[in-house]
């Protein structure tokens, strides 16, 4: 299968601050790709880079079959890019913006109509198309800025933080028009964000980032099947965590054991059966539980399994 983002050793500096540390990823043609990450993870920087906005300390990328430091410009034809801080113009309506991202991109008058006709088919704007962008919602705007990336029927699709901020009805019809994208025109689509769900309703395959760097990569499905088939949480009082990580090591049945704060996530194979032996644990060691769930993992599970700490804690 034709690779459509490769990147080797790719790292970037500022100053003293090391944003991305050798990153290496392949992401196939016609792929939805989750890069997933709390902010200030490199996740932007990395998008940054991919699309020759920044230039690289170290390393090499090659997107839609070009390098961004020796073709930029070859790239920039080839991709769209809707980053996390829309830059619209609020006096421009929207039919005014699509028609000058199009003669951009040199398209003739005959065919920057034609796009646009289809782009109001692709995404949900009606007739807000001819108000000015200055009257539209957060959502609105999104869904805009998704179109003026498409204007030039790009190969490759970044889309940085695209739901960032959007009330759930917002979101869910971003969500659709990305699954369109890419079930019913094949673009590959290279996928920021820092909501778990999104991750995992949309990726086929998601990366990890922490700390600028590469920890965790695979499918939503194998990743949360390397923690376990199911999950433990416990609720204690604050200050008894590690009472708690104490009572419940070594007991038979239990895969990992790991704190975060006042709750005790515990990784088993059948939660069914390791429930009822950890409560038990937990009461003879005279711990006051406020609470026992169980359920199946999380990405968020395998990003506090691998770097100690909850992905969705940054989140907003």
């Amino acid at each position: 299968m034709t690779t459509a983002i490769e990147s080797t050793g790719l790292a970037r500096r500022f100053g003293d601050t090391i944003a991305v540390d050798g990153v290496d990823l392949a992401v196939d043609a016609g792929e939805i790709y989750g890069f997933l990450g709390p902010n200030g993870a490199g996740k932007s920087t990395m998008v940054r880079m991919l699309t020759t906005l920044l230039t690289p300390s170290d390393g090499t990328a090659v997107v839609a079959g070009f390098d961004v430091r020796a073709k930029p410009e070859q790239v920039r034809l080839r991709i769209g890019v809707a980053l996390q801080e829309a830059a619209l113009d609020p006096k421009q309506t929207g039919r005014e913006l699509l028609d000058l991202q199009g003669r951009l991109y040199g398209l003739t008058g005959a065919e920057r109509d034609q796009r646009v006709t289809e782009l109001l088919r692709l995404v949900d704007i009606g007739d807000a198309i001819d108000r000015r962008i200055g009257t539209y919602s957060g959502g609105m705007k999104r869904r805009l800025d998704l179109a003026a990336a498409l204007v030039h029927q790009p190969d490759v699709l970044f889309l940085d933080e695209p739901t960032a901020g959007l009330d759930p009805i917002s979101r869910a019809a971003v969500w659709a028009e990305v699954r369109y994208l890419n079930e019913e025109m094949g673009m590959t689509i290279f996928l920021t964000t820092q909501y778990l769900e999104e991750a995992d309703a949309l990726a086929g395959r998601v990366g990890i980032i922490a700390g600028g760097k590469l920890v965790a990569e695979g499918t939503p499905t194998d990743l949360k099947h390397s923690v376990g088939s199911d999950v433990i949480v416990a609720k204690v009082q604050h200050g008894q965590a590690d009472r708690v990580v104490a009572a419940l090591t070594g007991l038979a049945l239990l895969e990992r054991v790991e704190a975060v704060g006042d709750e005790i996530v515990v990784s088993v194979a059948d939660g069914a059966a390791a429930i009822s032996p950890v409560a038990v644990a937990l009461a003879k060691a005279g711990i006051t539980v406020e609470g026992l769930t169980l359920r199946t993992p999380t990405l968020d599970d395998v990003f506090l399994h691998i770097t100690g700490g909850r992905l969705q804690e940054d989140a907003v």
